[in-house]
């Protein structure tokens, strides 16, 4: 029976202990500064004894594609390599470090986001397919701004490549492997889901595209640990009728093992960006910030807009359920039918749960994340890691995430939990 404390492997590399730090938003952008702010928000989690770190969401190409702002680009060699001290800096504390890889398209900035069209005009969004019916109705009532441009069979292999050259540019600087966003609407996402890819070449094989990446990957990265998001879009609203199932889920995941991924993120999500990702409560605070009003406005293109995406908000956030390891049934339906470690996140908040998770007659994974508490608490794995009967501060209030529509950097906003984080912080609690 295997605890959080236990060692394991992925793709050869040696991990202290079961606990990851899920992939974030660390909106560190590309400016000089960005490697040191990577390093100041990752080593902390390693310092605490967290066996593997997820830097977040990484574009791979030049302009476009960001899902949110501030996010950091690794299309550039010589960015990447000033980057390297991030790695170092895990490595001195006996961690691992991967990069998660990804590309908005139909999600990205240039989308949803008019205060950046507005500074990048003329972007457009490589597209798997023409855009599904519901984003071209939210194009007419003027809520989104699409100019799709459907990739050619040769432009999906030039995309497969810049992820293998952003691969290859963090293996050189020390990164221990490759994280692929598969999830959360990204293009990978939208290759894999029926809503999106209706294409007739042999990308209409959802599977074919991540693929190629695979292969793009390990022909100029060489053997570096490969791991991705499967996702099942089970939280797809009813009006959605063509969506991934959890049996198509369990059989992508299966058809990915084979390809030579060498672990697998199951996570139960919809086809859009929505609150099937960041399930909890309603950011009230966060919605209603004076300093944040003027930054939320713009994004959406008016008060008027940001008011009915509040409400949206406000909406998803009670159909949503919050059981802590959501994803934990589709976690163990996939490791059941591969033989690769299969991590499992999605609202873990709790020592007990990680260990009932890795443990018991029927495991559902073999290593557990959390996300958003390592906002609340940078050094959570210092007490998770030191009791059994530990919990993190985070209350799924959700405050943390509007703000980085503003591009506000990922932090807790929420003044109890900041309070008893700075009382167990004088209390050495995250000393050990």
């Amino acid at each position: 029976m295997a605890t959080l404390d236990d060692s394991v492997s992925i793709g050869g590399v040696a991990l202290p202990n079961r606990l990851y730090r899920a992939p974030l938003l660390e909106c560190a952008g590309t400016g000089s500064d960005a490697p040191e702010r990577l390093r100041a928000a990752l080593e902390p989690t390693a310092a605490s004894g967290v066996g593997l770190v997820f830097q977040g969401a990484t574009i791979v190409s030049e302009r476009g594609g960001c899902a949110a702002p501030n996010m950091t680009r690794f299309h550039d060699s010589e960015f990447v390599a000033r980057c390297a001290r991030v790695p170092d800096a895990v490595h001195d504390h006996g961690g691992r470090v991967f990069v998660q890889l990804a590309h908005g398209g139909l999600r990205s900035l240039e989308v949803w986001h008019a205060a950046y069209r507005e500074r990048n005009p003329g972007l457009v969004q490589p597209a798997v397919s023409r855009p599904p019916w519901q984003l071209r109705l939210l194009d007419r009532l003027g809520v989104i701004d699409l100019s799709p441009s459907v990739l050619s069979t040769d432009g999906v292999y030039d995309l497969a490549a810049s992820f293998g050259r952003a691969a290859a540019y963090a293996v050189d600087a020390g990164y221990d492997g490759i994280h692929l966003s598969g999830a959360n609407m990204s293009l990978i996402q939208q290759f894999l889901s029926p809503l999106y890819n209706r294409r007739t070449d042999e990308f209409a094989d959802s599977v074919r595209f991540l693929e190629i990446v695979h292969d793009a990957i390990r022909d100029r990265a060489g053997d570096v640990p490969l791991v991705t998001k499967v996702p099942a879009e089970t939280a797809a609203p009813r009006f959605v009728r063509r969506h991934l199932s959890f049996e198509d889920g369990v059989e992508i995941a299966e058809r990915l093992a084979a390809i030579g991924f060498d672990a697998l993120v199951p996570v139960e999500v919809s086809p859009f960006w929505d609150m099937s990702v960041v399930r909890g409560a309603y950011p009230e605070r966060a919605w209603n910030a004076a300093d944040l009003r003027s930054n939320l406005d713009a994004a959406f293109g008016s008060a008027r807009n940001a008011r009915v995406v509040a409400l949206l908000n406000r909406l998803q956030s009670r159909r949503f359920e919050r059981e802590p390891g959501w994803n934990a049934d589709f976690c163990r339906a996939v490791r059941e039918r591969v033989d690769v470690p299969v991590l499992c996140e999605g609202g873990v908040r709790e020592r007990a749960t990680c260990d009932a998770l890795l443990g018991g007659d029927d495991p559902a994974c073999d290593l557990v994340g959390m996300a958003r508490p390592f906002y609340a608490e940078p050094r959570l794995g210092a007490r998770l890691l030191d009791a059994a009967d530990r919990r993190a501060l985070c209350e799924s209030c959700n405050n943390c995430t509007v703000p980085q529509v503003a591009g506000e950097p990922g932090r807790c906003r929420t003044p109890p939990v900041v309070r008893e984080r700075a009382r167990l912080e004088r209390e050495g609690e995250y000393d050990s």
